[in-house]
Formats: structure tokens, sequence, C-alpha cells
């Protein structure tokens, strides 16, 4: 672990966090926030959830004393970081393979942090609200429509006035989460996108311009006329960019929103929370819905990390996953539902310094 990955961390930890520690620690558990003080913890990796965690961050500095320094850089570069051990953690809106967990040297678990919806989004005069179905989008994103009056486009909105101006696709330019979400939707509606690109972090993109993270997404839709993208929905709505109206796979007309980014994740989720949330059979839910996790080691020792960097760690991501939600909904994400909690305390607990557990039963 290089000396960059170090966050002081105060005594205090909020109550339902506190809780979580507290249990089968004893002593230690009580003394660990005043021995931590000094550390600094590193992360990097999705830009998706960047708003989310610059907030939660700031707050837990201000509450605890706690610095973390991320760094929005992409999930593929979070998941590269992290296993070239340079972070203390890695961020991406894709879970990781059993490919890519077999590639790392020691075993890694994902912490689930927030809900988020991927939007697609357009710049055209007047910004009409549009409706778009799973197929357009991806013909559209596929080279294949390429013009706003196209008639598979005007027979979804006969009330809007659309032009006959050219469609510019702008697309990730980087490794993305973003882009691994939006074409896992693309490849279940449409099985030429399936065929002739498929669902990755970074695809081989038919046509498009393209730009690095949501925030380089979101400037080119919003600089550009004609323009179609897709990007997090908080980028969308800080640029002041509309948001299309898209049909599930019920049938039903969904709008991105924290109630309908939230009924995505209806049902049964795996206990090591590796889901994608793209294309719901929720009658209520938004079809590009997906978790963003947060990746660390299981065993905190590997990579000569101390063990108060380790508490450090743990401690944090105990709050983010507690009381840290509350922040969630003021960006335009959904918090954990309850079942994703429950199975985020016993993955915590699975979390071990030396073979030792750092939280209690």
């Amino acid at each position: 672990m290089s000396s960059a990955g170090t966050v002081s961390l105060a005594a205090g930890m909020l109550l339902a966090a506190a809780a979580l520690f507290a249990e089968g620690n004893g002593e230690e558990a009580d003394s660990a926030g005043s021995s931590l003080s000094g550390i600094e913890l590193v992360g990097a990796g999705a830009s998706f959830p960047f708003p989310i965690y610059s907030k939660m961050f700031d707050e837990y500095d201000k509450l605890t004393g706690v610095r973390v320094n991320y760094q929005s850089i992409g999930s593929s570069g979070g998941i590269k970081t992290l296993e070239n051990q340079v972070v203390d953690f890695g961020a991406s809106d894709a879970y990781l393979t059993d490919k890519q967990l077999a590639a790392f040297d020691a075993p890694v678990v994902h912490i689930p942090t927030v809900l988020g919806a991927v939007v697609v989004t357009y710049n055209l005069p007047g910004n009409p609200a549009l409706r778009l179905t799973g197929a357009v989008v991806a013909g559209i994103f596929l080279g294949a429509i390429t013009r706003w009056n196209d008639p598979a486009i005007e027979a979804l909105n006969p009330e809007a006035a659309l032009p006959a101006e050219a469609i510019i696709v702008v697309h990730r330019s980087d490794g993305s989460g973003t882009t691994f979400n939006f074409t896992y939707y693309l490849s279940k509606v449409s099985e030429a996108w399936r065929r002739e690109v498929g669902n990755a972090t970074a695809v081989d993109w038919p046509v498009g311009l393209g730009a690095a993270q949501n925030a380089g997404v979101a400037g080119i839709v919003e600089e550009t006329s004609g323009s179609i993208g897709y990007v997090e929905l908080s980028y969308a709505l800080e640029n002041g960019l509309p948001c299309a109206t898209l049909r599930n796979r019920a049938g039903a007309w969904t709008s991105p929103s924290l109630e309908s980014t939230a009924a995505a994740a209806g049902g049964r989720l795996p206990a090591d929370m590796r889901i994608d949330l793209g294309d719901t059979s929720a009658s209520d839910g938004y079809p590009i819905a997906n978790l963003t996790w947060i990746i660390v080691y299981r065993e905190q020792k590997y990579g000569g990390r101390s063990l108060d960097q380790a508490r450090a760690l743990v401690k944090l991501l105990a709050w983010v996953t507690h009381e840290g939600q509350r922040y969630a909904a003021g960006l335009q994400y959904a918090r954990l539902p309850p079942a994703a909690v429950a199975n985020v305390d016993a993955i915590l607990r699975s979390i071990t310094y030396g073979g030792v557990p750092l939280v209690g039963p």
C-alpha cells in the first residue's frame, strides 16, 4: 500500500454505525476513534457516484475529522488502482465478473453504496419531453436512426415538434460503469445491439463523439444542438438537461426518479450484492437503474496496510451505508433498501485483518 493510503478518523461514530462495530469488540472498539487520529484513506474510480461521494466524504470529514481523497477516474481505473494496491478502495458501477475476481491476487468484496439511474439526455430546440423505447435508443446509438424526425421517434412523440436535424451521438471514451449499465440495458432490449456491440465497460461504438466521464458527456450534450447521450441522473439535472421517459419491460412509461430507481431493486438480492438491475421486471421500475459499489480487499493486511488503516476504512464503509444514506435523495440517488443494508452488514463482518474480523458478530 502506498503512503498515500492514509485518512484521520476521530472518535464518535453516529449511532447505527457505532452499534455495528461496538458489538463483540469491547474496549478495543471504544478506543478505536482516538487511536485512528491522523489516518488518511484514498479511493478512486466511478464518476457515476462522484456527486454523492463528494457530499458524503465532506460530511464525514466535518463529523469525524476524517478526510477521504477520492479521485473520479472511471470504474475501470478504480478497479485497476485497487488491483495495483495504490488505493484503499476502488469504486465501480459495474461489479467484478468471476473472471475479473480471479485476476486479483487476493479476494475482494463489493459494498453497494446507493442506487442511481442512467438517463438518456438530449439537446433539442425547446427540449420537448420525449418518450423513447429501448429499440429506438439502440437504433440511435447503432447509427440506424440518424435524424430527429425519423418516423420511429415521431410515432412515439406525435405532439413534439421534432426537427429534421442530424442526431449527434455522445458516448463515453473511457472505461465506465455507466457505459456497462447502459450497454447492459441495450443488450437486453435489442438483439442487434447485443450481436453487434455487446455489454462492457468499454465498447466499440458504431457512431458518435467520445467524452471522458459523466461530466464530459453532459458538457458536450449541453453545448451541442441535436445531440443525445447517456449520463447519471444528477449530471443531467446539474446541467439543466432533459431526460427521456423510457418504456420498461412491463410496458409502463417511466421517468427517472428516486421512486422508480428504488423500485428497480425489488426482489431478492444476492448475498455478495453482485446484481444487474437493468431492464427490471418491476412494473414501476426505471429500466436503467443500478447499484454502485466500493470494492475492498477482504483481508485488509494484504498489501502492507496497517491495522489502523483497515479499521478506518471499515468504519467509513459502515457510516456510508448507514447514516450517510441520508444525503442520497438530495442528489437524486436512491437509498439502499433494507435487504441490501442487511447484506452489507454481513459483508463488513467478513472483512479481516490477519484473519481476525474487524467487526464483531
